[in-house]
């Protein structure tokens, strides 16, 4: 077979030669291994054997391909090499997808085999990607199957105009990010089982490899992805340019390297996969490469070597029931389905049973050097730690922080996504109706996730786990913004908006309220306008660096793609970052522990209005203020250029600049909104707030020029501090229902998705002052929270931290004793048993805490 030496051919070849070569003598050793020795043949092997299949087809086909002109330019094949390049091209195609789905398939088969039974999260997780794997697997292969309509169209250089064809390469791209979302799946599901193993160094060496190698295959498709948009904006600049045969755009010669690439992707897949099972064989052959000299090697400088928790402490080891030797079993358990954890990380030749009692020996000496790390890998087990409620300011400080990097983050991400979505607009010229959609899905995410998941995630799971799943579905949202920027696809940003929507919504769920608990209730209002203040931050650099930096030269489609490459990185960060927060030891807030500090107030808690009890009348008006004051700020926000231009400022600033400023003041009114807490009741400080966004909104309607700017921006930095301290004043006193009143308070922020389309409606019928009457009336109706507060006497006490007079503090001494049987079984309830007797100690020494409820 003749291969080209002007092309890229020679290359593809020898390099998806070597990576199949070495694919097949791992799927054999893994079979020597699984037959052999452990004599187990199991459905992960089964499905190896049929990705090795379809791996060698796929890289059969690549070859053939190179000695048809894969990897030439269209103008050096000849055309009698045309309908063999296109059977390789097709046969390429139909193949990639299911031997990706194959291998993915038999690795998650292996994982479910896994300490299946005793971890229900890492098995729903498996299940749920391995579902994932299979749906995007089949529906890419049949799209690939019937690409062409007539079918005869596939292997026509140029199909005819009357051929409906799916775009193969948008259909390569739209695929990465489920691609790459799944690779990562694969990648991180089991380090939090495989992270808390005492193993040997050799061992984790071997395993730290075999990670390293399945990272490398999301950059191998990374890399796929990044010679498939040569061929895309090859075609993009043929439509820019008019050519006249648009569909010349050297597929063969851009896309040679991103097959290449393909298979290189496929078959390190199959080699990770078949790394774990060939322990067995290595360690009959070769024992020393595996084992140390004790079998049990640890150092307590090894950062690997991780506390393992043993009796009051859950584990996924531990729980694991004896097992006799896999070698006593001989071929006895042969059928046997499930291979537990210990099974899998020792040998035929080893006891599980005596290597067990090894590691909870040693574990237990550890244990004597070490008492604080319990709890520290587990994913929300704090035992031993009382909650974030009874914390001081000092014992705050460092779980604040590491929350606060999520402020800025989506700070961050919302001034990227509102330049990104307005030169996308100016790229693809959308029309105002889609335009409106791209901003309303953003905020249709706010009311889908903390309603539906977002509540019973956090309520379910805590705080930590609500962190973790809002930066997941975060990082998939970004994700989608790659083909979106790559196809200029309106249906793709559309939804990569909502997504985005959603695992914001997710963070917001539970950055608040954790800012808010964690610390002396008093300061809860200061804390979370410090935090938002840095979100605001983010969202005053964000623009200015996308604008003088990602955009500047962003003028059409192609340049547009160049850009993408940022989403890729947020994503890949906001990955890690989730990592990061798994193994972080943050404090939790049980719903018994705040039931059992909001008793310290119960007599003032519940109090009622009108019908209702007091906290659920703040709670309620609380969210309609939260609702009125988001839409009303993006209603202004969304509309600020045409208001600009109304006023008739000074041509000498540019509307992006006049942003950076309104974003800037916004920023500083909630820093000051945070000093002004240290020494003015919140209430207070929330109407000052709110007649100031309301004066100056009139203003804006009556005046023009400098003193219509003036009075603008002034409006932004009366807004500053309205919504933190909105936010953590409805939450006092609620007590058990705290992160219910979160879920309701995030969902509130859906009113963006509302009003703007109102007002721009306005403006575009009538004028633009009348939009700005649609603020203020907005606002106004809004300022009838902080009302309430300063004249309902019961709101007032509930939201102001007092202390009881020493009548009622004996009163409520009374009824607590009295209730004493009631309130202790509570705490000792689901929420609190996987968290030792510990912090049930803490929230039984809540009760007798004197003064502010949370």
């Amino acid at each position: 077979m003749a291969i080209p030496s002007d092309g890229r051919g020679e290359a593809v070849i020898a390099v998806t030669t070597t990576v199949i070569a070495i694919a097949t003598i791992f799927v054999v050793l893994r079979l020597v291994s699984r037959l052999g020795i452990v004599r187990r043949f199991a459905w992960d092997d089964f499905f190896m054997v049929v990705a090795w299949l379809l791996a060698f087809g796929l890289s059969f086909a690549i070859c053939y391909g190179t000695s048809r002109g894969l990897g030439l330019t269209d103008k050096d094949i000849p055309p009698e090499w045309d309908k063999s390049l296109k059977r390789s091209e097709y046969a390429f195609s139909v193949l990639y997808n299911p031997a990706l789905m194959a291998t993915k398939t038999s690795i998650l088969a292996f994982y479910l085999t896994l300490n299946s039974a005793t971890n229900k999260v890492f098995r729903n997780l498996s299940i749920a990607t391995l579902v994932v794997v299979n749906l995007a697997g089949l529906s890419l292969t049949i799209l690939n199957i019937f690409q062409c309509r007539p079918f005869s169209a596939v292997f026509a250089r140029y199909p005819p105009p009357s051929a409906k064809c799916v775009d193969i390469i948008g259909l390569y791209l739209g695929s990465a990010p489920v691609n790459i979302i799944t690779d990562l799946a694969i990648l991180f599901l089991p380090m939090p089982i495989l992270t808390g193993m005492r193993l040997p160094k050799k061992q984790k060496t071997i395993l730290v490899f075999t990670f390293a190698l399945g990272g490398f295959v999301a950059v191998v498709d990374v890399v796929r992805i990044y010679y498939l948009q040569n061929a895309a904006l090859q075609r993009l600049r043929n439509l820019r340019n008019k050519t006249a045969q648009t569909d010349k755009v050297d597929f063969s010669y851009y896309a040679s390297l991103s097959f290449m690439w393909s298979a290189v992707e496929v078959n390190v897949g199959i080699i990770c996969a078949c790394i774990p099972t060939i322990k067995p064989l290595v360690t009959k052959l070769m024992p020393r490469f595996i084992h140390d000299s004790d079998d049990l090697a640890t150092t307590p400088g090894n950062s690997f070597a991780l506390h393992f928790p043993v009796q009051e402490h859950s584990h996924p080891v531990e729980k694991l029931p004896p097992q006799s030797s896999p070698s006593a079993s001989n071929g006895n358990n042969k059928d046997s389905g499930d291979m537990g954890l210990m099974d899998f990380l020792t040998t035929p030749d080893t006891d599980p049973a005596a290597l067990m009692a090894r590691v909870q020996s040693r574990a237990a000496t550890a244990q004597s050097d070490s008492t604080d790390t319990a709890g520290f890998f587990d994913f929300v087990d704090m035992s031993g730690s009382k909650p974030m409620v009874l914390f001081s300011n000092r014992e705050s400080y460092v779980p604040i922080a590491c929350v606060t990097i999520l402020f800025f983050l989506w700070g961050f991400a919302y001034g990227l996504l509102d330049v990104l979505n307005a030169q996308f607009q100016l790229v693809i010229q959308l029309s105002t109706s889609q335009s409106k959609a791209l901003h309303g899905a953003y905020y249709a995410g706010y009311f889908i996730a903390p309603l539906t998941f977002g509540r019973w995630i956090l309520k379910r799971f805590g705080f930590k786990a609500t962190f973790i799943t809002g930066l997941c579905i975060y990082g998939t949202g970004t994700l989608i913004f790659w083909p979106s920027a790559v196809l200029t696809s309106f249906p793709a940003f559309l939804i990569s908006n909502l997504i985005v929507g959603m695992g914001l919504a997710t963070l917001e769920i539970a950055a608040n309220p954790f800012i808010a608990l964690c610390g002396p209730a008093q300061y809860a209002e200061l804390r979370l306008n410090i935090a938002q203040a840095i979100q605001a931050t983010g969202t005053v650099v964000s623009p200015i660096l996308a604008r003088k930096a990602l955009f500047r030269k962003v003028l059409d489609a192609p340049s547009l793609v160049d850009v993408q490459w940022t989403y890729l990185g947020i994503a890949l960060f906001v990955v890690l970052l989730a990592v990061a927060f798994y193994y972080m030891p943050l404090p939790e807030a049980p719903d018994e522990a705040l039931e059992a500090v909001r008793q310290q107030n119960q007599a003032i808690n519940n109090r009622r209005v009108g019908p209702a009890a007091v906290i659920f009348m703040t709670l309620g008006i609380g969210v309609f203020s939260q609702f009125c004051y988001v839409a009303a700020q993006e209603a202004l926000s969304v509309g600020f250029d045409k208001y600009l231009a109304a006023i008739g400022t000074s041509r000498s600033i540019s509307a992006p600049d006049w942003q950076a400023c309104w974003h800037g003041l916004f920023a500083a009114g909630r820093y000051l909104g945070a000093l002004a807490n240290l020494f003015i009741a919140p209430r207070w400080i929330l109407l000052v707030c709110y007649l100031g966004t309301v004066l100056f909104s009139a203003l804006t309607m009556r005046l023009s020029g400098g003193a219509g700017l003036a009075s603008l921006l002034l409006v932004f930095f009366f807004e500053g501090a309205i919504f933190p301290t909105i936010f953590a004043i409805t939450l006092r006193g609620l007590g058990r229902h705290t992160k219910t009143g979160s879920a309701f308070l995030t969902a509130a922020i859906s009113g963006g998705a509302i009003l703007p389309p109102i007002a721009q409606a306005i403006s575009e019928r009538w004028d633009v002052r009348r939009a700005v009457g649609l603020v203020l009336a907005f606002m106004a109706a809004g300022t009838l929270y902080p009302i309430y507060l300063n004249v309902v006497p019961a709101a007032r006490a509930q939201v102001d931290n007092v202390k009881l007079p020493a009548k009622e503090k004996l009163k409520l001494r009374s009824d607590q004793e009295r209730q004493k049987r009631r309130i202790r079984p509570l705490s000792l309830g689901k929420g609190l048993r996987k968290t030792g007797g510990a912090t049930v100690q803490h929230v039984e020494r809540a009760e007798a805490v004197e003064g502010g409820g949370v």
